[in-house]
């Protein structure tokens, strides 16, 4: 069943012209407009609307006096769309012909002169770069945001001990902070794409037209400027059917939110009785409609349910561009909706992942008891028989790994093990193991740059905060 138009039918001259003698049939209207969601482009539409009017004054393609009466009509169309009384029209398909229309009722005859050397194929595209380069510069404040928390939690727990796993087995102990610094190096390398993305975006393609640019003796270094552009686009076919930008905005969202996936995977796990290594504040907690003692986190699933939907809306628009040829085809109003799904999505999750990150504590107790548990200093054991007793390290992995095997029908950790006992494996082993032995020892051993001892741990505090804050 079709829907039935909200604003009603009108000509189709109204934006085609006199190529067509009647309207479009009402399932058309239906599947053609897309004002329902790009009406999110107002501000920048009006903006390079502005801009182009401005240099078509300055190269005396209008006069002054259109040009001052087209942006004191576009100054009314933004008031009234921030006042929410402007009215949007779908028989008008999209935020362009909403606002010239609107434009034309303000201002009358003028508004018409205002899409001279345009086309809205050069118009979206500016529009939509503009609308995806703010997001970037968003993006960029929205991780670091969650960068500072993380590095604070990090600072707080530089020296707090806890199991380093691979294979989600234990591995060596290492240090909270550490942990949690490792995701603000992910952050950092997301908030690299971000901005390498914008370099890439930043070429305007307004001036460009319909695709083989236009007549008008235009000056596209101009609108550059007054848009923030670097410079105008180069090849007026690759301005109007370039989503590169897009593409590129979605991949490096794509990225951010595996990484918060990775993270929120790891507070589902801490925050479950098995670990209890983390409790989440209230305000990012749910309870259970039947069972009282639950305290779930609700948050840390959502965001981790959500990457799907970002790295889904990479895909659809993979699946759109794939099969285009040069130059604009309608397929491309697809390209919008999921680029705002997508920021909409990020945005949220990155707020969600910084407030819970920010009101976490975590059990320090348990994880230390945790962090001596599966013989997680016979790496340090290895390291010791090579460093001062002088074996190969394939010896002393399997010495190791031979003590690993005592102490593990002894029931105990290998500091528990006597001189005696390590003695009758390697009679290399000294009183002076004891002092790589335990997991306090173990994190403070390593020193290496990068490393989890406590005082990198510290220092990296410190650089994260000059490079990323």
């Amino acid at each position: 069943m079709t829907k039935k138009s909200d604003q009603g039918t009108s000509s189709a001259s109204t934006i085609w012209g006199g190529r067509f003698s009647g309207g479009p049939a009402e399932i058309m209207e239906d599947i053609n407009a897309s004002i329902g969601y790009d009406q999110r482009l107002y501000r920048q539409d009006i903006m390079a609307s502005k801009a182009h009017a401005m240099m078509l004054a300055a190269t005396g393609i209008l006069q002054q006096s259109d040009v001052d009466a087209i942006n004191k009509g576009l100054d009314t169309v933004l008031q009234e769309i921030e006042d929410g009384t402007f009215q949007f029209k779908r028989s008008l398909e999209d935020i362009h012909m909403n606002v010239e229309n609107r434009l034309r009722e303000l201002i009358g005859e003028a508004a018409g002169r205002l899409h001279t050397a345009r086309s809205r194929n050069d118009q979206v595209a500016t529009d939509f770069k503009l609308w995806v380069r703010d997001q970037l510069q968003q993006l960029d404040l929205d991780i670091q945001n969650l960068q500072s928390v993380l590095i604070d939690q990090a600072e707080n727990h530089a020296a707090t001990i806890m199991p380093g796993f691979t294979h989600l087995q234990t591995a060596q102990p290492v240090t909270l902070g550490h942990h949690l610094l490792a995701y603000v190096e992910m952050l950092g390398r997301d908030r690299g794409r971000a901005m390498d993305c914008l370099k890439r975006l930043n070429e305007n393609p307004l001036g460009s037209a319909a695709l083989a640019g236009t007549s008008f003796p235009i000056d596209r270094d101009m609108t550059s400027g007054a848009l923030g552009f670097a410079r105008p686009t180069a090849n007026s076919l690759d301005a109007v059917s370039d989503r590169d930008f897009a593409l590129e905005y979605l991949s490096a969202a794509s990225i951010v939110a595996v990484h918060l996936s990775r993270l929120a995977e790891e507070i589902v796990i801490w925050c479950s009785t098995q670990f209890a290594y983390m409790r989440l504040g209230d305000d990012f907690s749910t309870g259970s409609s039947i069972m009282p003692q639950k305290r779930n986190p609700d948050a840390a699933e959502l965001v981790r349910a959500k990457a799907g939907r970002i790295i889904g809306a990479l895909n659809t628009l993979l699946v759109v561009m794939k099969g285009l040829p040069l130059a604009y085809g309608k397929d491309m109003q697809e390209d919008k909706e999921p680029v705002f799904d997508a920021a909409d999505t990020l945005s949220l999750s990155l707020a969600a992942m910084s407030g819970m990150m920010a009101g976490a504590k975590f059990d320090e107790t348990r994880m230390m008891d945790d962090a001596g548990r599966g013989f997680s200093t016979a790496t340090d054991l290895a390291d010791w028989l090579v460093r001062v007793a002088g074996m190969a390290f394939r010896d002393a992995h399997e010495v190791t790994g031979t003590l690993v095997k005592m102490a593990e029908n002894k029931n105990c950790g290998l500091e528990d093990l006597s001189l005696d006992d390590m003695i009758s494996v390697s009679d290399r082993i000294t009183k002076d193991v004891y002092d790589v032995l335990g997991v306090e020892n173990s994190v403070k051993s390593r020193i290496s740059f990068g490393g989890t001892a406590p005082d990198l741990v510290r220092d990296a505090c410190v650089d994260a905060r000059r490079r990323f804050l």
